[in-house]
């Protein structure tokens, strides 16, 4: 069967969960006997850059473009508010995303389509791919559909812009240009409970699918090779993370820990500053994920203290793989994710007493904790690359 995946980013290019999670389902699609081929975006190259083509063959062909707008999606960081405003009106109703989908489908004659993050490529390629008559499945991965930014921050839940028409104005747009989707699927009960309430695929037949683990080729850890308790975090450094709150967390926790940091983003000269003050603390930079496999085997617990309703994130999956437990924040979709005193430990988000006390705990009780291993990765399984390929094929069967 031949398949698509449309995603704003798609490996080596990637800042997040959503685009490794595209890349696994792709590759895993293609192993068992399908050809897949991948729609993605890369920065402005010329004139030709606004057209797709196929840049790369790895398992799958990838087409890449630059969806005509005011900057490539990677660039935001810098870019002032007003700027940034019109470039989510020229994302939402993208001309040049909906010409690309219709180019790619009459090239490759898909027989479905899978989207996942449309933001940064262009809202109106759902409508595209319904008005082809298409198949069409949309994977939800944050809460981008109603907040463009993407952030829902603890505590600024009924913050003016939230509430503002802006907001609402938007919503509609999105419903309409993202069409109606044959099936959307969701990580977490939690997104999709939120789109729903917001009056998002609310007619659409709708389907709550975990995110998958990386392909089971890791070892489960074994014995500890440090007399220190060794707490690592990975992923963006950026202010919702709740970067600075651990690092604040960690000054209150003592000696005989070790806090490693491993990722990129706005903070990263922060985090570098503290690694350089703080001895016990170590900063990584960008990790592969054989890398970051590698710093696994000596966790003692992953560390997740984000203060944005985080999703489904990878970073929690990939922890439960190699057994370790996952210290978090109760918000969004982590909570249904671990299981309190058996996976991990569930903290306030924002509150650095909290984190700290969760640390301290895992720290004294470090050895029950790394007896637990076994079980972790054990459930662990219930979110392998296999089962959630398995309920994709059965879904695809379905809907061609």
């Amino acid at each position: 069967m031949k398949i698509g995946i449309v995603t704003n980013l798609y490996p080596p290019d990637a800042r997040g969960g959503a685009e490794l999670v595209a890349q696994r389902v792709a590759d895993a699609l293609y192993e068992r006997g399908h050809e897949v081929f991948v729609l993605s975006t890369q920065p402005y190259d010329g004139l030709r850059s606004l057209f797709p083509r196929i840049r790369e063959r790895t398992l799958e062909a990838v087409y890449r473009f630059f969806p005509l707008n005011l900057y490539y999606l990677r660039d935001d960081r810098s870019i002032p508010f007003p700027v940034r405003l019109l470039w989510h009106v020229i994302d939402l109703f993208s001309i040049g995303g909906a010409r690309a989908i219709r180019s790619v489908i009459r090239d490759e004659n898909p027989e479905i389509i899978i989207t996942h993050n449309l933001k940064g490529i262009g809202v109106s390629i759902g409508h595209e791919i319904q008005k082809q008559h298409v198949p069409h499945i949309h994977v939800l991965h944050d809460v981008q559909l109603s907040i463009p930014s993407g952030l829902l921050l603890y505590g600024q839940e009924d913050s003016w812009l939230n509430r503002s028409f802006l907001r609402t104005w938007y919503e509609r747009g999105v419903h309409r240009e993202i069409g109606s989707p044959d099936l959307v699927l969701s990580p977490s009960s939690f997104l999709l409970e939120f789109y729903h309430a917001r009056g998002l695929f609310v007619e659409t037949r709708s389907e709550v699918l975990p995110n998958p683990l990386p392909p089971d080729t890791v070892m489960l850890r074994t014995e500890r090779f440090t007399s220190r308790t060794q707490f690592l975090y990975v992923g963006q450094l950026e202010e919702h993370k709740g970067i600075r709150e651990l690092l604040d967390a960690f000054d209150q926790v003592g000696e005989g820990m070790e806090l490693h940091i491993a990722g990129e983003g706005s903070l990263a000269d922060v985090v570098s500053a503290r690694s350089e003050l703080n001895t016990n603390v170590s900063f990584h930079g960008f990790v592969s994920l054989n890398h970051l496999i590698r710093l696994l085997k000596t966790t003692d617990a992953v560390i997740v203290p984000s203060t944005c309703y985080e999703n489904s994130p990878t970073v929690i999956y990939e922890s439960f793989l190699v057994g370790v437990p996952v210290i978090a924040t109760r918000i969004g979709g982590i909570p249904e994710l671990i299981q309190e005193g058996e996976t991990g430990v569930l903290v306030t988000p924002g509150d650095i007493d909290d984190l700290a006390r969760a640390m301290k705990e895992v720290h004294q009780d470090r050895d029950k904790w790394w007896g637990k291993g076994k079980a972790i990765r054990k459930q662990a399984e219930q979110y392998s690359i296999s089962n959630y390929v398995d309920r994709l094929e059965q879904f695809i069967q379905e809907l061609v």
